[in-house]
């Protein structure tokens, strides 16, 4: 069996049976096909340690950086680990792949007074009725006041959001569901945009379905439009080039230097502890909430 033809049944494992995201599954896909083009799709028997070890030199020399290698690293290891398993091969030639150490950066943060005012800058511009400047303050405030990642806001249905409790039921990495809290600008956002933008957008395609955010054509936002919306909004708060992940890394430290303890934000965010098995932390939904509506400055 080539590499090929082994990646797609292990694909399909990892997206039905593991149940990663589509985003996990995506970047594994793209890094087995590039064994396989780099390689000449061998036999699976044929592949050692050093035609793997060959083959991350090549990207590391390509310049491709070291979070990039580490994943390849991990998908060549998971790929030949399974096929090991299925009887495919009769040994792991990835057993010895070491994988590198990231480096690590400091993420960029906004100031709490430069993030106020930027969202009460679009909530004015989306007073005058606007349908895209009233859903892009809505998903700011969303992706700022909850800590989201842009793939759980790219995924939320009207039927997630719960006005009364003011809370957003999130489905996160692993298919694992949490509910998180946001506060009062926040669901004044959501309101309009329900209100006055959603039905504007929603009339602009056949059928916009459930999703609670919609593009400019109608359909289900997706996260490169997300990444834009908040590249232009928060890029010059931070000085260069700003994604979704800038207003999550910001939410995290707000609440921190607001006095939220470091348990009850990885509950909040989903996190688990690098560098050990997933460990989770209980914290109740009543304390959860009393503790952002104290701690994040927008509550």
């Amino acid at each position: 069996m080539r590499i090929t033809d082994a990646a797609e049944s292990y694909l399909r494992g990892l997206a039905q049976v593991r149940r990663l995201s589509p985003a996990t599954v995506r970047a594994y896909r793209g890094d087995l096909a590039d064994l396989a083009a780099a390689t000449g799709d061998p036999e699976l028997s044929t592949v050692d340690i050093e035609v793997l070890r060959e083959w991350l030199w090549a990207a590391t020399k390509r310049g491709d950086a070291r979070s990039t290698i580490a994943r390849r690293t991990a998908a060549a290891r998971g790929f030949f680990a399974w096929a090991l398993e299925e009887g495919h091969l009769d040994g792991d030639p990835a057993l010895r792949l070491t994988t590198p150490k990231r480096g690590r950066h400091l993420p960029r943060v906004a100031a709490a007074p430069a993030l106020a005012g930027l969202l009460d800058g679009l909530r004015e511009q989306a007073a005058a009725g606007d349908p895209l400047a009233l859903r892009d303050h809505a998903m700011l405030e969303l992706l700022y006041g909850c800590g989201v990642r842009v793939a759980e806001l790219c995924g939320l249905g009207l039927d997630d959001i719960d006005h009364d409790r003011r809370t957003v039921r999130v489905l996160g990495k692993g298919a694992k569901e949490r509910v998180v809290p946001f506060g009062a600008p926040a669901a004044a956002a959501l309101d309009a945009y329900l209100v006055r933008a959603r039905p504007a957008l929603s009339a602009r395609a056949d059928t916009a379905g459930s999703a609670l955010f919609l593009g400019a054509r109608g359909g289900p936002i997706g996260p490169r439009a997300v990444y834009d919306v908040v590249a232009r909004a928060v890029g010059p708060l931070v000085g260069g080039t700003a994604g979704p992940h800038a207003l999550r890394h910001s939410a995290a430290t707000h609440l921190l230097d607001g006095g939220a303890d470091l348990r009850t934000v990885q509950e909040l965010l989903g996190h688990a502890s690098l560098g050990t098995t997933q460990i989770y932390t209980h914290v109740s939904s009543e304390r959860l909430a009393a503790t952002y509506r104290l701690a994040h400055p927008r509550a």
